[in-house]
């Protein structure tokens, strides 16, 4: 007989509709409601996203689908059930556990869609879906981070070149073209904590350009939040401005922090950092975002084997 293990694919969530934007902004405000100025500049960022859609939810469903999909495309004596887990909308990561114990779910992985561990981001995830798997009774292990898996290093430069490729098509010659790796900004107090974030980041980013044969490259930041603490910088439109002034006239946005394409990326880089490349006479481009594309399916269905064979499966 087949065992069944289950998947917790864990993401940060995006409301539904632009009904659900306060809500939800209320959740990442731990209970503070928005003032209504800052719930109407998010709900313009929305709307400046091709009118409002919300690219995250369905992203994060066909990747869910996806890795399910690619879980059991062996076959095999184990069968792979995926559950989604959000932070900040429903499915909470806590529903996603309790899902799993309505299927009769007894043994599970946790699996967060980023591929660089901090205790600030990826580390509350596990946090909150193994305190609810203890109490649940669900053996659960965890995928921390997987920022040099081989084939997602593969995957990421490959978008890397083809995008070099494309500038090269127009005229620039492929040295003069400044590759910006990029990731979502976090306090700077990760520092003092020796957190691995930003060591991660980097090693990607290095991994990166050695295969792609890229010297003309930095780290950057990008999407800090607005609090009183400083968080990592520079940012990414601070960083452009700098190299507008080098005279500096093409960039590569590679935000390999992120999977999938949301707020962070269509409207943060492809809408505000493209409406500053105008202003600087840069010429800005961006590798496409992961997605559901087969080989990170194939990156995430091995990280989540690996955690799946640690477990202690009887058979039904």
């Amino acid at each position: 007989m087949t065992a069944k293990i289950g998947v917790l694919v864990m993401s940060y969530g995006t409301p539904e509709s632009l009904d659900g934007v306060e809500a939800y902004y209320t959740h990442i405000r731990r209970g503070h409601a928005p003032t209504a100025e800052q719930l109407k500049e998010l709900k313009d960022r929305y709307e400046a996203i091709v009118g409002g859609v919300f690219p995250l939810r369905e992203n994060t469903n066909r990747q869910v689908e996806a890795l399910q999909e690619a879980l059991n495309k062996a076959g095999g004596d184990v069968e792979y059930v995926c559950y989604q887990g959000l932070k900040h909308a429903k499915p909470f990561i806590e529903d996603g556990v309790e899902e799993m114990v309505r299927d009769g779910i007894h043994h599970a992985v946790g699996v967060v869609l980023a591929p660089h561990y901090s205790v600030m981001s990826v580390g509350t995830y596990i946090k909150r879906a193994k305190e609810k798997a203890e109490a649940c009774g669900i053996t659960m292990e965890f995928v921390e981070s997987y920022h040099l898996h081989p084939e997602l290093v593969d995957v990421l430069s490959r978008r890397v070149s083809a995008k070099l490729d494309q500038f090269e098509e127009t005229g620039a010659a492929r040295g003069d073209v400044r590759v910006l790796f990029s990731a979502h900004s976090l306090p700077e107090r990760i520092l003092a904590m020796g957190d691995p974030y930003v060591d991660q980041l980097l090693a990607t980013s290095e991994a990166i350009a050695e295969q792609t044969g890229v010297t003309n490259w930095q780290f950057t930041w990008q999407s800090a939040g607005r609090t009183a603490e400083p968080w990592l910088g520079p940012d990414i439109l601070d960083t452009m401005r700098e190299l507008a002034k080098s005279e500096v006239k093409y960039v590569l946005s590679a935000p390999i922090g992120f999977v999938s394409d949301h707020l962070e990326v269509l409207y943060d880089l492809d809408i505000e950092a493209q409406a500053l490349a105008s202003e600087l006479d840069l010429r800005l481009m961006r590798i496409e975002s992961l997605n559901s594309d087969p080989a990170y399916m194939s990156v995430l269905s091995d990280v989540v084997r690996a955690k799946a064979g640690q477990l202690k499966v009887n058979q039904p």
